[in-house]
């Protein structure tokens, strides 16, 4: 039904429709900044649009929102669940739903129009939401699987057998899976998402998956399979019983009435698949899948599926713990390629060469085997001195039926990795029988960036590509080989590339709740969210809650994570509060759930993390920034008593930051490393008396001491990226990446880099969240486009190109909450060209050298006043005589 939305457009609105300009239109409609969700968690939820005009200037002046129960009420005055009226606003972000109550378990149909600055009126397609399970409607089906007295497989079929008369209007299935499932209905595989569903603190709370499942039914006799596999939910994490368990609940709408069709209980019936889990999931032993190809039928048809032995389910009980829909888009393969090349190796094994390192799967295609025939698929990164894959414990193994055609895929285990070793196979497997699945969650990209160095390019490129394979299941993970953990360290580092790259507001709303589950009793946080088991980190890790949520209200307009997580973020600092010895942060001890207390990680090897001094000033300056960040988030929900007491934390904290960290003799703080010298000065502890003499201090460091190197790790890229782009430097970033020898980004890909490493010599991991918020510069800084925090989303927009020494160009493009944005700049000898586009909501603020007399806008030559031209949505040229500064 849902697919079929757009094309059930009543008559008037197919008028309305083909009357309007078509360079005018409405477009990307959201809801909690999801496409057609079909259940959210929020009863007023938020919901968002974007304009098209083809007129420079032309911007919406009003807007009215329709909501109904049903498209065909899609008409004013006939709407049943909101009439906004005309609205006198420019916004189209996140605005806040004004009607009735919403009824759990029913789809809801809107559409906006919108007035432009000559009153005309420009209608958008109709879109939909689900309203979600109620809490009672919840509590209606108990989680069903496999019976332990008939065995425990760690992958089970579950099968429904019903009826449909064919009158159903819509139907709607709802899946609980603790582990990941996938259905099945009549043979055929629901929806493209796989490794479903996304991940959450599984103790606390579980998700639920909606789906449309109205074309799949029939008339006459049908069946539902859910298939199960493990996933997160394993003995020993998160209080897991020994076999997946799925709740289940079908919903079917009939003459404008939601019932209940049938749910999950003892009805249902169960069998073994074939497949089971090979290792524990915990660090380096995520294994991967033992696939006995006998077991599992030919297909998912009724004739297939009555060869095997069923089992009336067992009802299990689990612990009490929240159910809430999951609100980020599913993982899906995004990208399919075959192997670059296969060769053989000297044990006889085939090695097949993917061509990059990448998160997913693969699929092969046998030749003939034999019945019982084993054959062992091991997976790495890279390779070791002799050329063969290091070990990093990830395998499947596949049991042949001695069938033809036998094929192998993976279905709920994954892998980081560019070389598959395939052993007990007596030919080699042919290139195209070798498919790679590149699997993510499936949001947009929304960033491009391209310039006249070749170097930078790659760099970038890098670091975008690594990013895509580290989002699987709805956060992002350090790596998807060996922990596939959701470190807030690596989060924070990389929280202002990724959002600028991508659009992530649903992902950072899932890891956000995740983070919120995570918080024990006294305030103390983890340094993972989910949080299975004990992980190393410090307070950059636990802070992320404060400091990502400001983060997506700026990149995203979204309100959410400030106004849910506040409480959450003020009870961490009160955990902090009891550290605090002399007005300064000292280390707490670790526990069961978290481990160490770390300043800067990942360092090149001649820098010392571990000195006592620089994890002081680094966590010192990192509480202050906190502190800031509380502030402006107390500010915005208008809390003034809070705002105070932050702002004066933070200036206490700044003044004794200062006073015990620096050497007035040396113009350093702490060990003098690049970290210790800039997070400082980014921080505001340094005082504007001293800012240059510290400025040049990290100078002296990184040439004298560092040839001209970074000499930071995961904490210290982004620290300073950050400096480098407020303070207007460009040269000081491009110069040490333009460095080719260790440590360094080229360095990598000089080494055969597909993806940033763990480590600058290549240690563990090779495709790994740790270097890759050096990504925000290129953006920022050589492209020129940054938010304004006062004006989030991108509503106001700057720029202003910082241009390093022989860029000659730079295409850059991002699309914000608003639309696109893009700047375009070309510099001929003195003279700077850029073509700037503007998206109807927004204004951009273009910031001119100090020494520029005058400018050329659209094709005008103007004074410049005040070094700034604001300019309205549409397409400019601004051309003027550039001096560097």
């Amino acid at each position: 039904m849902l697919r079929n939305i757009l094309f059930i457009v009543f008559p008037v609105i197919f008028l309305i429709h083909a009357c309007v300009n078509p360079s005018r239109q409405i477009y990307d409609l959201r809801c909690e900044n999801l496409e057609n969700p079909l259940s959210i968690t929020h009863t007023t939820p938020h919901l968002s649009w974007k304009n098209k005009f083809g007129e420079k200037g032309n911007k919406q002046t009003a807007f009215q929102i329709l909501v109904a129960t049903d498209p065909s009420l899609l008409e004013e005055g006939k709407a049943d669940l909101w009439t906004s009226g005309k609205i006198p606003s420019s916004e189209s972000v996140m605005i806040k739903y004004g009607g009735k109550d919403l009824a759990g378990h029913s789809l809801v149909y809107w559409k906006v129009c919108v007035w432009d600055v000559n009153d005309r009126i420009i209608w958008s397609e109709p879109a939909v939401f689900g309203a979600g399970l109620s809490e009672k409607e919840i509590r209606t089906a108990t989680y069903i699987g496999f019976p332990e007295a008939s065995g425990n497989p760690q992958s089970p079929l579950l099968r429904k057998q019903f009826s449909y008369d064919g009158k159903v209007k819509n139907t709607l299935l709802y899946i609980n899976s603790l582990g990941y499932h996938e259905v099945y209905i009549n043979g055929t595989k629901v929806g493209d998402d796989v490794l479903t569903p996304a991940v959450s603190q599984l103790d606390k709370r579980s998700l639920y998956n909606t789906y449309d499942i109205t074309s799949y039914v029939k008339r006459g006799d049908n069946e539902m399979v859910i298939w199960l596999g493990q996933g997160w939910y394993r003995p020993g994490l998160f209080g897991a019983l020994s076999t997946p368990l799925v709740k289940a609940w079908v919903k079917k709408q009939d003459e404008g009435k939601w019932d209940t069709w049938f749910v999950s209980d003892q009805s249902w019936q169960a069998a073994e698949s074939g497949y089971s889990g090979i290792g524990t999931w915990r660090p380096h032993q995520f294994g991967g899948e033992r696939i006995d190809a006998s077991m599992f039928p030919d297909n998912m048809e009724s004739s297939s599926l009555d060869n095997l032995q069923w089992y009336p389910v067992a009802e299990m009980n689990v612990s009490e713990h929240a159910v809430s829909p999951q609100m980020v888009e599913g993982n899906r393969i995004t990208e399919t390629f075959h192997a670059a090349n296969v060769k053989q190796l000297s044990d006889g094994a085939w090695l097949a060469d993917m061509g990059k390192a990448f998160t997913g799967c693969v699929e092969i295609k046998f030749p003939p085997l034999d019945k019982g025939q084993e054959i062992v698929l091991t997976y790495s990164d890279h390779l070791n001195p002799e050329g063969n894959p290091v070990n990093q414990n990830q395998e499947d193994r596949y049991i042949a039926s001695g069938r033809r055609n036998e094929i192998f895929r993976s279905k709920f285990n994954y892998h980081g990795f560019q070389y598959l070793k395939i052993s007990n196979l007596p030919v080699s497997p042919k290139i195209d029988d070798i498919t790679a699945r590149l699997i993510q969650t499936a949001f947009k990209q929304t960033s491009s960036f391209q310039c006249s160095d070749e170097d930078m390019n790659a760099i970038h490129d890098m670091v975008q590509y690594t990013l895509r394979n580290l989002s699987l299941g709805g956060y992002l993970v350090d790596c998807t080989q060996f922990e596939r953990l959701g470190y807030g360290g690596d989060g924070n580092a990389s929280t202002v590339t990724a959002q600028t790259m991508f659009d992530l507001s649903p992902l950072y709303a899932n890891w956000m709740q995740a983070w919120a589950d995570c918080i024990r009793g006294d305030g103390s946080m983890p340094h993972t969210a989910p949080n299975p088991y004990s992980a190393g980190g410090g307070p950059y890790w636990c802070g992320f809650i404060i400091t990502a949520s400001w983060n997506s209200y700026v990149n995203y307009a979204d309100p959410r994570f400030m106004e849910e997580y506040y409480p959450v973020m003020q009870q961490w600092l009160g955990f902090v509060d009891q550290y605090m010895v002399n007005g300064l942060l000292e280390p707490w001890p670790s526990t069961e759930y978290r481990n160490w207390y770390l300043g800067d990680w990942a360092v090149p090897e001649n820098v010392d993390q571990t000195n006592p001094a620089s994890v002081g000033v680094v966590n010192n300056c990192f509480i202050s920034v906190c502190y800031e960040t509380m502030e402006k988030i107390a500010k915005f929900l208008g809390k003034e008593n809070d705002v105070k007491k932050y702002a004066e934390r933070k200036k206490l904290l700044q003044k004794r930051i200062h006073e015990h960290f620096y050497s007035e003799e040396n113009g350093i703080y702490a060990t003098g490393s690049q970290i210790d010298l800039a997070y400082p000065m980014l921080s505001g502890v340094t005082p504007d008396s001293l800012f240059a003499k510290v400025k040049q201090s990290l100078f002296d460091e990184t040439e004298q001491n560092r040839q001209g190197h970074l000499a930071c790790g995961l904490v210290g890229i982004p620290v300073i990226t950050e400096w480098a782009v407020k303070n207007r430097q460009p040269d000081f970033i491009y110069t040490m990446l333009k460095k080719r020898d260790y440590p360094g980004y080229l360095y990598m890909i000089d080494n055969g880099a597909t993806a940033t490493w763990e480590h600058w010599n290549g240690e563990r991991s090779r495709l790994h969240n740790c270097y890759n918020s050096i990504g925000s510069w290129f953006y920022q800084a050589v492209g020129g486009i940054r938010p304004d925090e006062k004006e989030p989303g991108y509503r106001k927009i700057w720029i202003d190109p910082q241009i390093p020494e022989g860029m000659t160009w730079c295409k850059t493009a991002k699309e914000t909450p608003y639309g696109v944005t893009s700047v375009e700049w070309t510099l001929t000898g003195n003279v700077l060209n850029m073509e700037i586009a503007i998206p109807p909501g927004s204004n951009g603020c273009v910031v001119l050298a100090d020494k520029a007399d005058e400018y050329i806008l659209n094709g005008n030559k103007l004074k410049n006043k005040d070094n700034m031209v604001v300019l309205e949505n549409g397409k400019h040229q601004i051309s003027y005589a550039w001096i560097k500064e």
